[in-house]
């Protein structure tokens, strides 16, 4: 069979590789100098972030900038390329298995294999990932012309992520899935900490890193634990009915659940091991966050779908009304701590806390629906807040300020980039018509089948959620137009480049998202059936569960 996803994996490499091989500048360029505003009053929380541009004569694109933008770019093109034309392959009969396997021993001695493969929820994910990332690179061509390497390091590293990012997607051995969980972590925190904005950026991308590391560990103990016990990494050996991890103890069994969730909850994120997040997106360039909140935190979510539920459902009962506890919080929390924001990339940052409580609300009501809903919502929230970012990180880079004090009235002078603003917007507050809308219905119909009470207590979510957009867009977007806003440029065709497609997305998908729902149902189902609990927890914990 044709190595499809090992070709996804590697182009971006390879990639990366030609970047760093690149000869270096001669000419230096004097760096961007990012400075921290007042700290935000009231329940804004952080520092709003203010970046005041390199000037002088130093400051021109480098040659090896140039020719590291193109080779990323055309290297994330071939690999999107790639994607659709497995994509286009895929067998959605057959989207409950697994389909374009590869087994190849790696360490024979331990029982680790090169094991890749994807199901429709994983397909979709990567295929999200692949959008993304060329995107990301259009909206930041000209944003690292004032260093000294003109953005090659941070362009090389977002391939390196795009490599990490269909690795975790597509691998089917549990030890190579943690190889990439984990990996994801050191091109994340050098675009963060070396490559991103403001006097805190070190200490946020010190933060994110530990948090991960936190996650991670604790994951590693119950990988380990998951060899122990069923003798192998192999995933679809391990969610064999007849397996030997499918007769593990039943309190065994919930330490192991407990020890992936952690991780997976942590980079979720979930409340109330979310707090990385906001610090994580106020330092990271726009398309930093695109691919952090966009791509990198569905890993937590897909981990939960993927892992948690397949590998141990006999402990699945005992966790359900706690994570659904923990869901309701973060999507009430998260739509408050939103509202009252001053910095946009902060305010965003919140919002996803928020919409993620929908996305494991949805996991473990354990209904056809809600986990379907849940699944769609994972990719149109990618496409959804990926567009916000960037259409933020645009206005960002014109004025030199994410505090949204310091705009208003930009529909009268950038109406293109206003309009692009409010369509995404929008989205974000889930308007039918456009794509989390259907996601997020899918996952209140879920919920209410499984309990009316969570169901109806998540409607605070969108109805906060239309206060924090519509508030946002009303204080940066209309109203009179400041005088140091007069001259503000709209947006140009490279920038419309960038978020078009992401706009032409949502409305697409919000109009006909059967293609999607065709390839992640069968997986879904597949889920469903494999949690023997499923029909029976909305009544409160399993039989099994009630007399242990």
């Amino acid at each position: 069979m044709f190595p499809w996803l090992t070709i996804a994996i590697a182009l971006p490499v390879v990639g990366a590789i030609l970047i760093w091989a690149l000869p270096r500048a001669k000419a230096p360029a004097e760096p961007a100098v990012a400075t921290a505003s007042a700290r935000a009053e009231g329940a804004g929380g952080g520092t709003a972030t203010r970046v005041r541009p390199a000037t002088g004569p130093g400051v021109v694109p480098s040659a090896d900038g140039t020719t590291a933008k193109r080779i990323a770019l055309g290297t994330s093109l071939a690999t999107l390329l790639v994607v659709a034309a497995m994509a286009l392959r895929f067998d959605t009969s057959q989207a409950g298995g697994l389909q374009f396997e590869q087994v190849v021993p790696w360490i024979p001695r331990f029982g680790v294999h090169y094991a890749v493969g994807v199901d429709g929820i994983a397909l979709v994910l990567i295929l999200m990932s692949a959008v993304l990332v060329p995107l990301v690179i259009v909206a930041a061509w000209n944003e690292h012309d004032d260093r000294e390497d003109g953005g090659r390091g941070y362009f090389a590293l977002i391939l390196v992520l795009e490599a990490m990012m269909v690795g975790v997607f597509a691998a089917t051995d549990v030890f190579l899935f943690y190889v990439f969980f984990e990996a994801m972590l050191i091109p994340v925190y050098f675009m963060i900490g070396r490559y991103g904005l403001g006097d805190e950026r070190a200490k946020a991308a010190v933060k994110f890193l530990l948090y991960s590391l936190a996650g991670g560990l604790v994951m590693l103990v119950a990988v380990i634990g998951v060899y122990v016990y069923g003798g192998t990494f192999l995933w679809t050996d391990l969610t064999d009915p007849g397996g030997a991890l499918a007769a593990i103890d039943p309190s065994t069994a919930r330490w192991l659940f407990l020890g992936f969730f952690i991780a997976f909850a942590i980079k979720a994120p979930m409340w109330p091991v979310h707090t990385w997040l906001p610090d994580a997106a106020q330092s990271s360039r726009p398309g930093t966050a695109v691919l952090l909140v966009g791509v990198l935190d569905k890993v937590g979510t897909y981990g939960m779908l993927r892992f948690c539920l397949e590998l141990f459902p006999s402990a699945v009962s005992w966790f359900v009304w706690p994570v659904v506890a923990l869901s309701l919080v973060s999507i009430v929390y998260g739509a408050i701590l939103a509202i009252g924001q001053s910095d946009m990339m902060r305010l965003i940052a919140y919002t996803s806390v928020s919409h993620f409580g929908f996305i494991t609300l949805g996991i473990f009501a354990l209904t056809p629906q809600a986990q379907a809903g849940a699944a769609l919502y994972m990719v149109n929230h990618g496409f959804a807040t990926g567009a916000l970012f960037l259409i933020v990180g645009f206005l960002i880079a014109r004025q030199g300020s994410a505090r949204i004090a310091d705009y208003g009235g930009v529909q009268k002078v950038a109406p293109r980039l206003a309009g692009a603003f409010l369509v995404v917007g929008l989205a974000g507050l889930a308007l039918p018509g456009l794509a989390p809308f259907v996601s997020e219905f899918l996952v209140f119909v879920g919920v209410y089948a499984f309990s009316p009470v969570p169901a109806v207590l998540a409607t605070a979510g969108v109805v906060l959620a239309a206060l924090y957009i519509l508030w946002m867009y009303q204080r940066t977007m209309a109203g009179p137009t400041p005088d140091q806003l007069t001259g503000l440029r709209d947006l140009s065709v490279r920038e419309m480049w960038a978020v078009g497609p992401l706009i032409a997305l949502i409305i697409a998908f919000g109009l006909y998202p059967q293609p999607m729902l065709d390839v992640i149902n069968p997986a879904v189902e597949r889920t469903v059936e494999i949690v023997p609990e499923a029909g029976v927890v909305a009544d409160g914990a399993s039989e099994e569960g009630d007399h242990e």
